[in-house]
C-alpha cells in the first residue's frame, strides 16, 4: 500500500501544467482565453444600443393604436396591442396604395440597383484587366465622380430629364441609379488582384473567348465584390428619397419613402386625416425586406473575402 501511494502521488498536482497550457492556448486564438477589454465591450455595448433603439421604438410604437401614440410612453408597449391591426389597415388604406408603391420600389431595385451592378462589374473589370487608349482619364474621372454626393446631381438631372421630357416616368428614377461610380471602383480595386492575368492568359490559350472567359471565371472570382455592389446599391435605391421627390409628381409613381412621407404630410393639410400609426406601420414594413435581402447576401459576402486569407 505504501508503494501504491508513493508511485501515485506525483501525479495529484495539475494546477503548475496548466499555465503554459493557458498561455499556449492564448497565443493560438482560443476566443475563450483571449484577454477581453472593458472599454471594447463598453463602446461595442453603446454602438448596439445606438444602432437598435430605433428599430426598438419602430418595432413598439407599430403596436399602438393613433389615441395611444400620444398617451403613453414611446419606449415601451402600451395600450392595446394593435399591430396586426396597424399592418391589415396599412395594406388596405386608400384601396391598396402601399402595395402599389412596394411594386414600384421593388421595380427601382431590380432594374437600377441590379443594372448599377452589372453595369459597374463590366467596367470594373475591363478598366483592371484591359488597357486602351484614354484609361487614365477614366479613372481620373471615376475618382472625381465618388467625389461627388448624389443630392448635388439631382437638380441638373432634373432639368435634363425635363427637357427629355421623361420626368414623372420610372425612367427618372432608374436611369440615374444605374450609375454607380463607388461601385465601378470598388469592383475595379478588387478585380485587379483577385482575377489573375495569368489565369485569363491561360484561357485566351486554350481558345476561350472573352464573353466566356468573363462570365465563366471573373464573374466567379468577383463575387465578393459584387455582393457588396449590390448590396450598396439595393440600400441606396430603396432608401432613396431626394430624386423621386423632385422627379415625380404623380403618385402612381411613388416609391415607399414618398409615398410615405405624403401619408405624415396630410395630417398638416385642410381636412386631412393624421394616420400616424400608418406610417410608422408602413416604415416598420419598409425596412423588413432589406434585413431579409442582407441576411439572404452577407453569407456569399462573407465567405467569399475571407477565401484566400489563410494559407497553409
Amino acid at each position: 500500500m505504501a508503494v501504491t501511494q508513493r508511485i501515485s502521488a506525483p501525479t495529484a498536482p495539475k494546477s503548475r501544467t496548466s499555465r503554459p497550457t493557458r498561455r499556449a492556448s492564448a497565443r493560438t486564438g482560443n476566443p475563450s482565453l483571449r484577454p477581453k477589454s472593458p472599454m471594447l465591450t463598453a463602446a461595442m455595448t453603446l454602438t448596439l444600443i445606438y444602432a437598435l433603439l430605433p428599430l426598438f421604438w419602430l418595432l413598439v410604437n407599430a403596436s399602438k393604436t393613433q389615441s395611444s401614440l400620444f398617451t403613453t410612453s414611446g419606449l415601451w408597449f402600451g395600450g392595446k396591442f394593435a399591430l396586426f391591426d396597424n399592418i391589415s389597415q396599412t395594406f388596405s388604406y386608400d384601396h391598396g396604395v402601399f402595395l402599389h408603391w412596394f411594386g414600384n420600389t421593388l421595380l427601382y431595385v431590380v432594374v437600377g440597383a441590379g443594372g448599377a451592378t452589372l453595369l459597374a462589374t463590366l467596367g470594373g473589370y475591363a478598366l483592371a484587366k484591359f488597357e486602351f487608349p484614354g484609361k487614365r482619364v477614366a479613372l481620373a474621372v471615376i475618382l472625381g465622380a465618388v467625389a461627388i454626393p448624389g443630392t448635388a446631381l439631382a437638380v441638373p438631372s432634373f432639368l435634363m430629364f425635363s427637357k427629355l421630357g421623361l420626368t414623372d416616368t420610372p425612367w427618372a428614377i432608374i436611369i440615374p441609379s444605374l450609375v454607380n461610380p463607388f461601385g465601378l471602383y470598388l469592383i475595379w480595386v478588387y478585380a485587379r488582384d483577385a482575377v489573375p492575368t495569368e489565369l485569363l492568359e491561360a484561357a485566351r490559350v486554350d481558345g476561350m473567348r472573352e464573353y466566356r472567359i468573363f462570365f465563366s471565371i471573373a464573374l466567379y472570382l468577383m463575387r465578393p465584390a459584387m455582393i457588396t455592389v449590390l448590396l450598396f446599391s439595393v440600400v441606396a435605391t430603396w432608401n432613396n428619397y431626394f430624386l423621386p421627390l423632385i422627379m415625380l409628381s404623380k403618385p402612381d409613381w411613388y416609391p415607399l419613402t414618398v409615398g410615405l412621407f405624403e401619408w405624415s404630410a396630410q395630417s398638416r393639410t385642410v381636412g386631412g386625416q393624421a394616420i400616424y400609426n400608418l406610417v410608422i406601420t408602413g416604415s416598420l414594413l419598409t425596412i423588413v425586406p432589406i434585413v431579409i435581402a442582407f441576411l439572404f447576401m452577407q453569407r456569399y459576402w462573407q465567405s467569399g473575402l475571407t477565401t484566400g486569407s489563410v494559407k497553409g
